[in-house]
């Protein structure tokens, strides 16, 4: 069964016929909301049913952070969510010397020993090789990677809501968990010492 083909002028004859009227149509006696029933104007922020979503860095109150029920409305409730971001970035800070330490005791494991005719024979080029899949090390490996990931989502959702509050502590938070826990990391990169 043989199917039909429009010659390629046949086809951009169709696509024209139907895109000119649309561009030619005259929508600027319409009302603003009439075009395809939308409101496309960025003059204001975005409606959400709590509130108002600014489009630009402040510190007014009423952001939803993360859940529709989670919407700070008092100073109190702002504080009381910063410190839960700040203590989430001490958290994402902790897990990545936690895995850095890890991958630093994972290294030093007993690894199966070559013959000596194998080490002769590859002294002279360069030869990687991954490590042996270990269960236990990659499931932790991979677990470990998938929690900063989400802490990593989580933040940039944070920073989404233009809250200039969110984005100073999660910047502080980071920079002190660094504080806290960088040095774990670099001895761990060092081999420990």
């Amino acid at each position: 069964m043989r199917t039909a083909r429009l010659p390629l002028p046949a086809l951009a004859l169709l696509v024209a016929h139907a895109l000119v009227p649309m561009a030619l149509a005259d929508t600027r006696n319409l009302p603003r909301a009439a075009v395809n029933g939308m409101d496309m104007t960025m003059d204001d922020g975005m409606t959400l049913a709590n509130g108002t979503m600014l489009p630009m860095l402040h510190f007014a109150l009423g952001d939803t952070l993360f859940f529709e029920g989670w919407v700070p409305q008092t100073r109190g409730a702002l504080f009381g969510a910063c410190v839960g971001l700040f203590l989430l970035t001490l958290a994402d800070r902790a897990l990545a010397a936690m895995r850095a330490l890890a991958e630093a005791q994972w290294r030093r494991a007993p690894k199966a020993d070559c013959d000596d005719k194998d080490k002769k024979k590859k002294k002279g080029r360069l030869h990687l090789q991954a490590p042996p899949f270990v269960l236990a090390h990659d499931a932790m490996r991979g677990a470990m990677h998938a929690l900063q990931a989400l802490l990593g989502f989580t933040f940039m959702l944070a920073v989404m809501t233009f809250q200039g509050a969110y984005i100073i502590t999660l910047v502080g938070g980071l920079g002190v968990g660094e504080m806290l826990f960088g040095r774990y990391r670099a001895a761990a990169a060092d081999g420990g010492h």
